[in-house]
Formats: structure tokens, C-alpha cells, sequence
């Protein structure tokens, strides 16, 4: 059973002011254990019901609390759960020989767990390889599915430069890693206006520059665990309401990489948020947190003054 703790912790955004006017979220942390490994889940608002719980799994250099800054706009309708799966965050280091698929059991476990039945998986970057995976192996967990900056295959060059950057973790040379994955997750000088830009730089240099030796050690597990498992398997994926989004000026995991996610989805639309690149969650928190509630409350998508409209891949339910 889950040992539980209640927490109040402030809300920061990415340029370090308070967002919402130093608001806190109070939370229930539990910790759980599978296959041997230690976790946590952090699960806030379990007020409203007007949807399934949210449930986020995000990119691995985020933690359970990375998507807080979302919560004000998603607690009132229904309770958020962030998770540190084995091997990320505070969780407990996880050999590389467990993969995407063992994540994902993981995730089922968090849920029976919790006795959480159904819910709304929003699920981002390496989040989202684990999220795939999760409604190809346990579809009657899910109500509806939303991907961000997804794609079926790690680009080319980000593979190979992985390789490299396993070995600079292990040196522990993290200031030119930081200042290269910065570079990488953000949009070039000259690809579109990007809001947010230069403080979201900072932030993600700073939380990797500033790793411990364990953060390091589960990061260099995980550039094995990418390099020696399956990103995605063509599996069925079950017919369900599904979002692809990615940054309009993403450069890491483009457009054209989620339409083809998309195109994988049996009722999956597809968006773009505009003024974005990869990390389009935090570059744009209200706005992104609004789609996330609206996609989760099935009100309309069209129409957004932060988005492109909708392309449908494949046939919508009827309404």
C-alpha cells in the first residue's frame, strides 16, 4: 500500500517569478514500489470531477513537479497526476536493461494503486514513447490521449549525438552537455519567434548543469536505455480521442514528425502551438495548460487564438 505525505508547494515559472501570484498547489505524495523499484506519485485537486484524472508523464529531464505551473488550470476540473517513474527524478536508479515497456507496467501499477480507473494520459517528449506504449498495452486505462512533441523514430542525429553525450555524463562534463542539449531542445537563431526564449534556455541549462552525481548517473542510464530499446513499436493503438501538438518551430521533433505520429492514431487531430518550439509547454504555460483542459473536457479546438487549427487524421467518433 502507498505511504502518503500532503504537500504545499509554490508554483514557479520558467523565468523564476511566482505564476499565479505566489499561489501554491497542495498535493498528496505516494510512494509505491515496483518490480523492486521505488517511486512516487504526486496527485493535486481531487475536488471536481467534470473529466477522468490527468495524468502527465514528461520528457526525462522533467520531474514530478515540472508540470505544476499547469495545475491551477486543471485542478479545478479534475485531479492532475504527475509520476517519477523508476529511474528519473527522486524514484530509484533503474538499470537500462528495463525499457519502455516496463515503464509503462509501471504506470498501470501507479493507477491500480491509486484505484484510478480511467483517465486522460497527457504525455511529452520520452513521456510520450512510455504514453504510446501504455494505451497499446492497457487500453481500457485510458479515455483519451494527447502526445507532445511525439514522434516514431528518435531523429538521426539526435541518436548519434547521444552516444557522444553518454560519455561526457559519464566524465561528468556537464557544463558543455547543458549547453548543447540547450541548444538542441530550443530553436535555432532565425527559425520564428519564440516566446519565453531566452528564460527557458537558462532554466534548462540550469537544471542540467546543476545535476548531482545520482541525476547524472540516472541520466547516462537513460541515453543507454534510448540507445538499447524500441522508441515506438507499430502496435494497435485503441480508437480514442487523440491530440498530437507540437512547437510551430520545433526543430527536434517537427510538424512533420507529428503528423506522422498522428497519422498513427486511429481519431488523433493534430495542432501546432504557435510561437513555440519543443518546449512549447512551458514557453506558453496558460495557453498550454488551456488546450490540455480543453482537449480533456472535449470542448472545441478550433478557433484558438495560441494554435493552428485542427487537422483530423483518420475518422472522429460521432459526438
Amino acid at each position: 500500500m502507498p505511504t502518503n505525505a500532503t504537500l504545499s508547494i509554490p508554483v514557479q515559472s520558467a523565468d523564476g517569478a511566482a505564476d499565479g501570484a505566489g499561489q501554491c498547489a497542495e498535493a498528496v505524495e505516494h510512494d509505491l514500489t515496483f518490480g523492486g523499484f521505488r517511486y512516487t506519485c504526486r496527485v493535486a485537486g481531487r475536488g471536481r470531477t467534470d473529466t477522468e484524472p490527468v495524468v502527465i508523464l514528461g520528457g526525462s529531464s522533467q520531474d514530478r513537479y515540472s508540470w505544476q505551473r499547469h495545475e491551477k488550470w486543471l485542478t479545478p476540473l479534475t485531479s492532475v497526476i504527475t509520476v517519477d517513474l523508476p529511474g528519473y527524478g527522486t524514484a530509484d536508479f533503474l538499470p537500462a536493461r528495463y525499457g519502455v515497456d516496463f515503464l509503462a507496467a509501471a504506470v498501470r501499477h501507479a493507477l491500480e494503486e491509486l484505484r484510478v480507473p480511467r483517465v486522460n494520459l497527457v504525455a511529452a517528449c520520452y513521456g510520450g514513447a512510455v504514453g504510446v506504449r501504455f494505451a497499446q498495452h492497457y487500453p481500457h486505462h485510458l479515455a483519451r490521449l494527447m502526445l507532445v512533441g511525439m514522434t516514431t523514430v528518435i531523429p538521426a542525429d539526435y541518436a548519434a549525438a547521444m552516444e557522444r553525450w553518454d560519455g561526457m555524463i559519464r566524465r561528468g562534463e556537464t557544463e558543455p552537455i547543458a549547453r548543447e542539449l540547450a541548444d538542441r531542445f530550443m530553436s535555432p537563431p532565425g527559425t520564428g519567434h519564440v516566446r519565453k526564449k531566452a528564460a527557458v534556455a537558462r532554466l534548462v541549462y540550469q537544471q542540467i548543469a546543476t545535476q548531482s552525481p545520482e541525476q547524472l548517473r540516472m541520466s547516462a542510464e537513460h541515453n543507454s536505455r534510448l540507445m538499447r530499446h524500441e522508441w515506438y513499436r507499430p502496435e494497435p493503438v485503441p480508437a480514442l480521442p487523440s491530440l498530437v501538438v507540437t512547437g510551430e518551430h520545433d526543430t527536434l521533433t517537427t510538424p512533420a514528425m507529428g503528423r506522422v505520429m498522428a497519422a498513427c492514431l486511429p481519431e488523433a487531430r493534430f495542432m501546432t502551438v504557435e510561437e513555440t518550439d519543443h518546449l512549447a509547454p512551458v514557453e506558453r504555460i496558460a495557453d498550454f495548460a488551456d488546450l490540455m483542459a480543453r482537449f480533456c473536457t472535449d470542448r472545441p479546438l478550433e478557433g484558438l487564438p495560441y494554435a493552428t487549427e485542427p487537422e483530423v487524421f483518420g475518422t472522429p467518433r460521432p459526438v
